[in-house]
């Protein structure tokens, strides 16, 4: 095997792929001599980890450091993406190839990577139908530390001052009405107390995306605290839990990013079992699964999977990434550095599933083939969208294949083209009208895919301060119907 350390070689295998990107998808120099900056997350699957046969396989490539505001969600209905920073467009992206990889499975075809159920038990059932082979193990590669509790000591260093902020008073509490409850109350207590990037001392908590001060604010939650739900939740997205059974090897294994972004002490307070996570040790879900076992146990269940925090040289990154967010200058350096901004658009980059499929919404020729792999899914996004559509008005056209209705439309595909699924249990999920239907379609399934939802709400009250980003749920699969192609066929 390479004499390199893993994470380095999972950084240069992701960065391969990156560089292969067309320029449409990358930061540019703007005619004033500023340049962009945008952070690059990659998924990468190892398979046979430590094995003569060991093989890496990069599954997804993102860019972006962009969501919505909280007034843009009504707006949305399914088609625009609520949050493009890179490391949640991966997971997206990563769930994208999943569906598309356990479609092949369910109609009879091999894969590398997802296999049908070995075991069944009378605790979990035999739902969901599929699972990941045990010797595979995934890595998520960042070119930054993530956002929010993860980043506050990097924060804080890069300031002329680190002394911390003062907490300004509380904002006095609206005033009540009859039709008030105490949800309501609790509600606006808790989106009054989520904060972005600044307080400084206040570590440990659930922040929302950083912005501008002058910025309108979202409900969007920082990176850590989406990836330390992960850490429960498991990868697999609403949709792809339905197919795929929760195993410890579909937890991330490990987050590698450059050493100069790791802060020891904020990611084990944000992810580690002795920091906010610490009430989470030793549960397990359904409650009666055992976890005294090691991780390639392929036993299904939930549990907190804490994963690894890895790290190559700073010196490789600076090599192998020229779109890196520059460091502050001291404020009495010479302004000799030009003028950089974060980059508007997002880029997503699937590998294609190992079996011969035809991929919706996509011509093959058009895909560019990144260094030998063929592309599953290739698409640039400008505020949530597919680049030349409206977030504003957003219309089917300009869906990205990660969006929710594009997501949602695609596990129903899966399931109805499928000859490995037999027998009345996905009615239920054929048959949901809205979207807020279908995310609460596993409480009438049976097995694991019932307790996801359990999962969620128990590592949330873990993560004190949690604010639903709601408001784009009450929508049907029809916003997928073009409106100028509805009218030509009446």
């Amino acid at each position: 095997m390479d004499s390199e350390t893993l994470p380095s070689r999972i950084a240069k295998l992701v960065h391969e792929h990156f560089d292969a990107l067309p320029a449409r998808s990358k930061p540019t120099i703007h005619p004033d001599g500023s340049r962009e900056w945008i952070p690059m997350t990659g998924i990468v699957i190892v398979k046979g980890e430590n094995t003569l046969s060991e093989r890496l396989l990069c599954v997804a490539v993102t860019t972006g450091a962009k969501c919505l505001s909280a007034s843009q969600i009504p707006q949305c209905r399914g088609l625009v993406l609520h949050d493009c920073h890179a490391e949640i467009l991966a997971i997206r992206a990563f769930n994208y190839w999943l569906l598309n990889e356990s479609r092949g499975v369910l109609a009879q075809q091999p894969s590398p990577y997802v296999r049908n159920r070995q075991h069944s038990d009378s605790e979990n059932g035999d739902w969901p139908p599929l699972e990941l082979h045990p010797d595979i193990k995934i890595y998520m590669y960042c070119t930054c530390a993530p956002c929010g509790d993860a980043s506050m000591e990097l924060c804080m260093a890069a300031q002329e001052d680190p002394t911390p902020w003062e907490l300004p008073p509380p904002a006095p509490a609206p005033a009540t009405t009859p039709a008030s409850t105490n949800a309501d109350k609790d509600d606006t207590t808790k989106e009054a107390s989520l904060i972005g990037r600044a307080h400084f001392q206040l570590l440990g908590v659930v922040r929302r995306k950083p912005a501008r001060m002058d910025a309108e604010s979202t409900r969007s939650k920082s990176c850590s605290d989406k990836l330390a739900l992960r850490q429960v939740s498991s990868l697999l997205s609403c949709e792809t839990s339905l197919l795929v059974a929760p195993t410890a090897n579909v937890y991330l294994a490990g987050v590698i990013c450059p050493e100069e972004e790791i802060s020891r002490v904020a990611c084990e307070r944000a992810f580690g079992g002795d920091g906010r996570m610490k009430a989470l040790n030793g549960r397990a879900w359904p409650e009666t699964n055992t976890i005294d076992q090691d991780d390639g146990d392929q036993r299904h269940g939930y549990r907190f999977h804490p994963f690894k925090i890895l790290s190559i040289p700073s010196g490789q990154i600076d090599t192998l990434y020229p779109f890196r967010k520059p460091s502050p200058c001291p404020s009495d350096d010479k302004p000799s550095k030009p003028k950089t901004k974060p980059g508007n658009v997002s880029a997503i980059w699937t590998i294609a599933p190992s079996h011969a499929s035809t991929l919706p919404d996509h011509n093959p020729k058009s895909l560019p083939k990144l260094c030998g792999s063929n592309t599953g899914l290739y698409e640039t996004l400008i505020n949530g969208v597919k680049q030349g559509n409206r977030a504003s008005a957003p219309l089917a056209r300009g869906a990205s294949a990660l969006s929710r209705a594009r997501l949602w439309q695609l596990v129903k595909d899966v399931i109805e083209q499928s000859r490995g699924l037999e027998g009345n249990k996905w009615e239920t999920v054929l048959k949901a009208s809205t979207y807020d239907e279908l995310k609460s379609v596993s409480e009438e399934m049976e097995g694991l895919a019932k307790v996801r939802g359990h999962v969620i709400q128990d590592a949330r009250k873990v993560l004190k301060g949690w604010v639903p980003n709601s408001g784009d749920e009450e929508w049907g699969l029809d916003v997928l119907i073009d409106p100028k192609k509805q009218k030509r066929s009446h």
